[in-house]
């Protein structure tokens, strides 16, 4: 069965979830961290999304984003 077509609310904040395959390690040391947020801050300016909370583990990543 196929699942529901999101809900999205424009100009609403989503929650944006990506997660490792088969729930390996997507962060191996802080660099991997650090690596990623970068990355994030330039994607996030040059597209213009607004990062309003982050969660960070080592297999998956939350963000609230508008």
């Amino acid at each position: 069965m196929a699942r529901l077509p999101r809900y999205v609310i424009p100009g609403q904040p989503q929650h944006i979830i990506q997660r490792g395959n088969n729930r390996q390690a997507i962060f191996a040391a802080e660099a991997d961290y650090q690596f990623f947020r970068d990355a994030l801050v330039e994607a996030a300016a040059k597209y213009g999304l607004a990062v309003h909370a982050y969660a960070w583990m080592t297999n998956h990543v939350h963000l609230l984003a508008k």
